[in-house]
């Protein structure tokens, strides 16, 4: 055969084909039905148009609709037939880009009127029409002056801005769906028909061309699409439930926490919110209590500090930098605002000579930090400008690394079960394009963390594992930790980040057995991520039904008449005195007022009170969420809830 290849196919078998074959060719070769079923195909995992020719050797699948990576093509093929839809529905209309994103894609388009949800069923009814058409993508490499002749020409000017911009040594990808085409750089499935009706549009936004404010404003226009009905549906009623979650209305109606615009990013703690952000660091700092030195280092520190660390050079777009208010001070120098804590702790090890026989050394630190983030992705909790993580840092030889990664997991796994997060992924992230250190370096990091992923693998079954190429921190190969909430939504929160260069750079050692100088790996994780954000996560994970041990007000004691109000005082005064956090409710509203009341405020325990428990010493007991009651003795009930009451990290040290 000339010009041949070989393929390995999935099941082990390998077979010679003509590099000019497609990849429609080739299916067609295995059989007629996957041919029909064939949306795509992939080369060493990348996925290409099935009019693609094979071109070279390589591992190939065929990749079917319901393959989990037809998703995207799906969503990209969308994203066109909804830029045909808008065009055809309103000449004139500038399309600009419309990528894919998680769980759907977008697209901005330019129009002197901005689009609005009003629109949204005329453009889904055309949308249905082009993909009924079932029209073939069909792909066409341009000269850079014929694409800029014929967008130019359409009255596309973004487009031209967008080919000026290609690198010359790209091809220019033209992909057609009929008379309507796009420049892409693709792949698409092999026609519209194979997008199917299980799409949705979302909702409507403003956003600047190219992401810049001098630029003109584009309405955004974003949809969501699956492989089927069924899978719309239910991401459609994740989304109502979601809502129903949101942290900051949930915030409101529990009287957590607010924002306000003069502190944009910045959390106004009200006491019962702070109380729950002070029992989650009460737990966090039982936990590490046996393993970790708890340090505080300045909020504040000279730029210089920073440029050593590198994070000046690479993080300083996100830093807040600071100088004294009075412009004429003799002392006058830049500061910044600690984004993280870790140059800090370096400083704290270097203090004082360190010898082997006390690694591995670990500081951990609730510190506050501050970052910028844009004004527009600010979100409640979970996007802040300012916050404190759960940040530790191990010292530590190379030969204790591997086992303090190992230690790290099993505090973090064990951490999430507590608060009942046990559909884990850990993602090992491998070196950026841009980096510091010898690759040298990076290899060794990577063989040391990749022996330790496969350990995590056969330790436990109740976690995936996952490899994300290139998205490793400049300084070093890392862990990423994502929990699953109780509507299947992925929360990133804890990381393990292996460090060989910060060290370096501070000129950090220890003394080893040869009394020379050591330079210590430096091992950064976090749990929680940053603590303002997990609470976020675990208000709209629990809705804010919290279990008894973590909720800020766990008891609400009310009265039914005011008979029972010195009764239910004493109650109270009991609840406290077994270590219950508790309040009185001596009210004259109706007892169905009050414990509506309660129960929209998320408290998780009624006892109610009138007349006849206050003569015979017993409590009314109403749940959150439960229509049920149980009389019990005040005994009982105080000692049952008190027990209820006890943190999981506690409960276990009893048992042991």
């Amino acid at each position: 055969m000339s010009n041949s290849i070989s393929l390995t196919f999935p099941d082990g078998s390998v077979r010679e084909y003509d590099a000019a074959m497609t990849g429609a060719a080739l299916a067609e070769s295995i059989s007629r039905s996957l041919a029909k079923k064939a949306v795509a195909y992939a080369v060493d995992g990348v996925i290409r148009d099935l009019s693609d020719p094979l071109a070279r050797s390589g591992n190939v699948e065929i990749v079917t609709r319901d393959d989990p990576r037809a998703l995207e093509l799906i969503r990209h093929d969308a994203a066109h037939v909804l830029a045909e839809a808008v065009q055809e529905l309103w000449p004139g209309t500038q399309v600009t880009i419309g990528p894919v994103i998680e769980n759907g894609f977008y697209y901005d388009f330019a129009r002197n009127e901005p689009f609005t949800p009003e629109d949204f069923p005329a453009i889904e009814k055309k949308m249905r029409e082009i993909i009924g058409r079932n029209k073939p993508f069909t792909k066409e490499v341009w000269s850079r002056e014929k694409a800029k002749r014929i967008f130019r020409d359409k009255g596309e000017a973004y487009k031209v801005e967008l080919i000026d911009a290609i690198p010359e040594d790209q091809d220019l990808k033209i992909y057609a769906q009929g008379d309507w085409f796009d420049l892409c750089r693709g792949p698409h499935m092999a026609s519209t028909g194979q997008i199917g009706n299980a799409f949705k549009l979302m909702k409507v936004a403003g956003a600047y061309w190219r992401g810049d404010s001098n630029n003109p404003m584009l309405t955004r226009i974003y949809g969501t699409a699956w492989a089927d009905q069924a899978q719309l549906d239910a991401y459609l009623t994740m989304l109502e439930e979601a809502e129903k979650r949101d942290h900051r209305k949930l915030g409101r109606e529990m009287d957590l926490f607010h924002f306000q615009e003069e502190g944009p990013g910045v959390v106004f703690w009200h006491s019962k919110g702070w109380k729950m952000f002070q029992n989650l660091v009460s737990y966090m700092r039982r936990r590490l209590a046996d393993d970790y030195e708890e340090v505080n280092a300045p909020q504040v520190l000279d730029h210089s500090l920073w440029e050593t660390s590198g994070h000046w050079g690479w993080y300083k777009e996100n830093m807040f930098a600071v100088t004294t208010a009075d412009e004429e001070a003799e002392d006058k120098r830049v500061f910044a605002l600690k984004p993280m804590n870790c140059p800090g702790h370096v400083q704290i090890f270097k203090h004082g000579l360190k010898s082997y026989r006390e690694l591995p050394i670990r500081l951990a630190e609730f510190g506050a930090v501050h970052r910028y983030e844009p004004s527009g992705a600010l979100h409640g909790l979970m996007r802040v400008r300012g916050f404190t993580q759960d940040d530790a840092h191990i010292f530590c030889t190379e030969e204790q690394l591997a086992a303090e990664c190992l230690k790290i997991n099993d505090l973090i796994l064990s951490t999430y079960a507590d608060f009942g997060f046990n559909e884990i992924t850990v993602r090992f992230a491998t070196r950026p394009e841009k980096r510091v250190g010898s690759d040298a370096l990076w290899d060794h990091a990577e063989g040391i963390m990749g022996g330790v992923l496969k350990k995590i693998q056969q330790s436990t079954n109740r976690i995936r594992t996952e490899i994300n190429p290139g998205d490793g921190a400049f300084y070093g190969p890392k862990f990423d930790y994502s929990l699953k909430d109780a509507i299947g939504r992925e929360w990133q929160c804890g990381t393990t980040q292996v460090d060989f260069n910060l060290p370096a750079r501070f000129g950090a050692f220890y003394i080893g057995s040869d009394s020379a100088k050591k330079q210590p790996v430096m091992v950064h994780r976090a749990i929680c991520g940053s603590m303002e954000r997990f609470l976020g996560i675990l208000i709209e994970n629990y809705a804010g039904h919290f279990p008894l041990w973590f909720a800020p007000l766990q008891v609400v004691v009310a009265t039914i008449t005011s008979d029972a109000d010195d009764y239910a005082t004493s109650v109270v005064k009991r609840l406290k005195q077994a270590g219950l956090s508790a309040e009185a409710d001596l009210r004259n509203e109706k007892i169905n007022y009050k414990v509506r009341e309660h129960s929209l405020a998320k408290v998780p325990v009624i006892l109610v009170c009138g007349k006849r428990e206050a003569e015979e010493n017993t409590v009314n007991i109403r749940r959150l969420g439960s229509r049920d009651q149980q009389s019990l003795s005040l005994d009982e009930a105080v000692a049952s809830l008190a027990d209820e009451a006890v943190p999981p990290d506690l409960k276990r040290k009893h048992l042991t």
